[in-house]
């Protein structure tokens, strides 16, 4: 049976590199995975309205699910910040699996730190879009667990898969 494991936060907490080291547990482990950024599937325009990117995004999330699936995938982590309920329960009706949810917090500080070393205009807009998410309480209440990433990756890696247990 397929499950999946969600990071979620802001943009600058370390979810993708979380979720890169929890798939680097499991391909340890041997078991077939995949690990998705799934911010990086809404990352289009066609001059469309506002919700276009994630109405493809959900039209395009169950085939590529099957074509894992079909391939032998059985977890999937994956990373996308969830910024209110109709968000993930969207997510999880195109999953259609069981899914765990742990989010991410750190200092916007921190965020910075991490995102300032990168040139693009891109990640200054990151920055502001983090520090309003932050203020608007993105998020909350949206998640099985929270942990701080206030520390190493891998430090906040191990204490997720400890709460995942033999899921991980």
């Amino acid at each position: 049976m397929s499950e999946a494991l969600l990071i979620t936060g802001v943009f600058g907490v370390g979810k993708t590199s979380v979720v890169e080291e929890l798939a680097q547990r499991l391909e340890d482990a041997g078991r077939p995975y995949a690990a998705l950024d799934l911010d990086w599937l809404m990352w289009f325009d066609a001059g469309l309205e506002d919700d276009a990117a994630h109405r493809v995004f959900l039209a395009n999330l169950p085939a590529m699910i099957t074509n894992y699936r079909k391939a032998g995938v059985e977890r999937f982590v994956m990373a996308l910040h969830v910024p209110h309920a109709a968000t993930l329960e969207s997510l999880r009706d195109a999953l259609a699996m069981p899914l765990s949810i742990s989010a991410l917090t750190t200092p916007l500080e921190t965020g910075t730190d991490r995102l300032s070393g990168d040139p693009t205009v891109g990640r200054s807009n990151d920055l502001a879009a983090s520090a309003r998410q932050i203020a608007g309480n993105q998020g909350a209440g949206l998640k099985n667990a929270t942990f701080s990433n206030y520390r190493p990756i891998s430090e906040t890696e191990e204490a997720v898969a400890a709460w995942m247990g033999s899921e991980i």
